[in-house]
Parts: structure tokens; C-alpha cells; sequence
């Protein structure tokens, strides 16, 4: 990407997360309702460090630190970077307030604009900002995940606004791909993460894929057919999960006098049927598939059939482990520790959400969370 346009897209992406906070009052800003969640006021902070760590620190000629301690507070995983306050912490600092939170926002843009409004001819600072980019367009997405949380566990459900609301969806048909030996992974020019790369042949059977997600009336009639508590369509992971957490149904759901409702960004509302179900766990989603006599997808299956069907209303458990591609190879130093160290006790998620930020999505793009992960924007597609 050429200076000018990495600048045009650096200005955007900054923009573009004040403004998702921008429905929120100073006091929304702090919690940290469960260690999974982390309040905006850190994701703030941290996606301002990415770029002050990683780019201008080792780069900007007679760059001044900001505040030393800010690396220490807003650092997330990075060993190589020092030291960290701890992830589940996190909502524990009152200090510093949101204020001085935008003034770093502000001098760390005037810094990289100012990089930037120069002539870059080391490549490897074009990479750092791109990625510093693409990280940020991600914790915008983990922002709106948050920040749902946090206002869906007040006790008023207060409305955020109408941003990021999925569209109904039909019931789904399967549709046949055929058997053959197919190549996966990421080729050509654009941006791609590490753990796209390491493209290969993969060798499929025929399988049968459905051409829209599953809806909250479909996943209903797994509810009221006692899907929760029969226990042979889960996994025993999954099943002490749901009975060690007491959970009913998906995240966010509540049986009011009878009827069920959910809370959306818009507020608590009656379930529309047409809309596709969310919120869900891979356990849920697996135990759902199982109900209906069929299975999740895998990652490579569902990256070979997506072209055949619309995607990115929610990102879409597959049946897939997060591991490494063939010659996957973990990049020196903290940016090394992007991905790599993850390909463990992770599932693979393919697609992309209402929350994820433009251009950010791809047919290779590989997420990934824990089987348990419920407050990310996640859906069923099924598989036969």
C-alpha cells in the first residue's frame, strides 16, 4: 500500500473508533464485567500504544514517549514488549481517566501523520503500519462486542443506537460441492495475517452445505425440544459448560412472563424469528447441529463453498482446531506473537460480522476463539 493511502486509511480507522464510542457515557467506559470483556477506555489505549510500541518508537526520528507508563498499562499479550497489567485488571484502572486516554489518542495521530506525511522507504515500516491498521479495525470489532456486554448486563438494558443489526435470513437449503482436491489459504496482492498464509491442497468429499445461517426461529425449536437438557447431542465439555454456567439458551436471551426476548444495541426486544441466531457458543452450535442429524463445516470446506453463498452477518463456527498451515512460520519478536502462540484449545471462526469494519473481511481470513466464547457476534451455518 502506497504512503498516501496507508495515511487516508491510518486517519479512517482512527476516526472510525471515537465514533463507535460515541453513543457512550463517560461511565461505560471503565467496566470489565467478566475478564473476557475489556473496557473501551483500554481498547482506546491500547490500539494508541500498538502504533507508539511498534512503529514510532523504533522508527520516528526524536520521538518523545507520550507516558512511561502507559506501555506497561496498555500492553495486552506481548511478552517481548515488558511487562502488563494483568487482562482481568483491567477495569480496576480509574486512572488514567478517558480524557487523558483521547490526549494520547491525539499526539500518537499527530505523530504517525506526521511519519507518514514524509516519504517511507523502508518497507518494513509500511508493513508495521498496515498491521497497526488491521489491529486496530479488530479491536474495533472486540470494542463493539465489549461494549454490548457491558450495557446488556446493566439492569435498565439501556439502547446504545441502530448500528451493527443483522438482516433476516430464509430457512436454509443444502447444496451440493463436489469432491475433488482444492487449494486453501491466502494468494495474491492485499493485506493477509500470518496464519492465512501457507497455501495448499486440500483433498474434500463430496459434502452439503447450507446457503443461509441459522435463525433464532429454527435454534427456538431446539429450545423448546429440550436441546439444552439432552444430553446426547453434547459434547461432554460442552454439556458441563452449559450446566456449570446455568445457560438455557444464547447469550443475551430472557424468558420475560413467557415470551422471549433479547437485548440488542437498540435495546431489549421481542426475538424476531427471521433473524439469524447469535450469541452462541461452539458447544451450542455443535449440540444444535447435532440435533438436526447434520454438523458444522469445516474451515476449508466453508472457505471453498463460500463463494456459492452470502456471508458476513456473523462470523461462523466451523468444526476446525485453530492450528498452523504448512510453513507457517512465527515472525520474530513481539509481532510474532500476533497469532502463532494461539493454536491451542482454539476453534476456527470463517466469515465476517455486522461489526466487522469495512474491507477487513476475506474468504481466508482465519478467527478464532474458545469453544466457549459467547459475547463475540458469532452464528450456524450447517454441513452435511
Amino acid at each position: 500500500m502506497k504512503t498516501a493511502d496507508l495515511l487516508h486509511q491510518f486517519q479512517l480507522t482512527r476516526t472510525h473508533t471515537e465514533q463507535i464510542c460515541e453513543p457512550l457515557e463517560i461511565e461505560d467506559y471503565i467496566p470489565q464485567p467478566i475478564a473476557d470483556v475489556s473496557p473501551p477506555k483500554w481498547h482506546l489505549g491500547h490500539t494508541t500504544w500498538f502504533f507508539e510500541q511498534f512503529i514510532l518508537v523504533p522508527f520516528a526520528k526524536n520521538y518523545q514517549i507520550y507516558h512511561e507508563d502507559f506501555a506497561f498499562l496498555f500492553n495486552s499479550y506481548y511478552n517481548h514488549a515488558g511487562k502488563r497489567v494483568l487482562r482481568p485488571n483491567r477495569g480496576l484502572m480509574s486512572r488514567p481517566p478517558v480524557r487523558e486516554v483521547m490526549k494520547y489518542r491525539a499526539y500518537i495521530s499527530e505523530a504517525m501523520v506526521d511519519l507518514l506525511n514524509n516519504p517511507i522507504e523502508n518497507p518494513e515500516i509500511l508493513e508495521r503500519i498496515e498491521l497497526g491498521i488491521n489491529h486496530e479495525q479488530q479491536h474495533q470489532e472486540l470494542l463493539i462486542y465489549d461494549l454490548k456486554y457491558i450495557l446488556g448486563y446493566q439492569p435498565t438494558f439501556p439502547v446504545y443506537g441502530s448500528a451493527f443489526q443483522t438482516n433476516e435470513t430464509s430457512r436454509g437449503k443444502l447444496f451440493k460441492v463436489p469432491e475433488g482436491l482444492y487449494e486453501v489459504g491466502f494468494e495474491g496482492s492485499g493485506f493477509s495475517y500470518d496464519n492465512e498464509h501457507g497455501r495448499h491442497k486440500v483433498f474434500l468429499e463430496e459434502f452439503e452445505i447450507s446457503d443461509q445461517l441459522v435463525s433464532n426461529g429454527e435454534y427456538l425449536e431446539f429450545i423448546e425440544a429440550g436441546g439444552y437438557e439432552n444430553f446426547d447431542y453434547w459434547l461432554d465439555e460442552g454439556l458441563s459448560f452449559i450446566r456449570n454456567e446455568g445457560i438455557k439458551a444464547p447469550l443475551y436471551w430472557h424468558l420475560i412472563e413467557g415470551e422471549w426476548q433479547h437485548y440488542t444495541l437498540s435495546g431489549l426486544q421481542k426475538i424476531n424469528p427471521e433473524l439469524p441466531v447469535q450469541h452462541v457458543s461452539y458447544y451450542e452450535a455443535q449440540a444444535y447441529a447435532a440435533w438436526k442429524g447434520l454438523r458444522l463445516p469445516s474451515e476449508f470446506e466453508w472457505e471453498i463453498a463460500s463463494e456459492k453463498f452470502d456471508w458476513g452477518q456473523l462470523w461462523e463456527w466451523t468444526g476446525s482446531a485453530y492450528l498452523p498451515y504448512p510453513r507457517f512460520k512465527k515472525a520474530p519478536g513481539a509481532l510474532g506473537e500476533y497469532n502463532g502462540k494461539f493454536m491451542v484449545n482454539q476453534q476456527v471462526l470463517r466469515g465476517a460480522s455486522v461489526a466487522t469494519a469495512t474491507g477487513h473481511s476475506r474468504p481466508t481470513y482465519r478467527n478464532f476463539f474458545h469453544p466457549a466464547a459467547r459475547w463475540i457476534f458469532s452464528g450456524i451455518r450447517l454441513a452435511k
